[in-house]
């Protein structure tokens, strides 16, 4: 995905991480991601701080059942407002660095769950 392409649709594993972004099909992005069984879409988000309402709306405007969240190098639990937001639309979310948000990603997409995946790049 070329800076500014913005979207890459189907269903994309995360092949790679680190040096300010991610690998997925065949491509490199700079910068944030958000995967999911639409597409991975790129986010300008930098670091944890800057998930807010809107951002989750990506996740429940697909009805994904979870929401992985990665935070980058370290974990940053999300605010119980989004939390709450999350769970009344009925995503489940778990939140982690974001290594290991896309290890479980991947492990998850493996298994055929409907899920998405919001990771701060690293």
């Amino acid at each position: 995905m070329t800076q500014g392409a913005g979207f890459v649709p189907g269903l994309h594993k995360i092949d790679d991480y680190g040096n300010g972004g991610f690998r997925f099909a065949g491509m490199s992005h700079r910068g944030s991601v958000f995967a999911s069984p639409a597409g991975v879409r790129a986010l300008p988000l930098t670091s944890a701080e800057e998930i807010d309402a809107a951002t989750l709306d990506l996740a429940i405007a697909e009805h994904v059942d979870l929401l992985i969240v990665g935070t980058g190098e370290t974990l940053r639990p999300l605010s119980a407002a989004l939390r709450s937001r999350l769970r009344a639309a009925g995503v489940g979310c778990e939140t982690m660095a974001t290594g290991a948000a896309v290890r479980a990603y991947n492990m998850l997409v493996e298994e055929s769950r409907h899920l998405a995946a919001l990771l701060i790049a690293v």
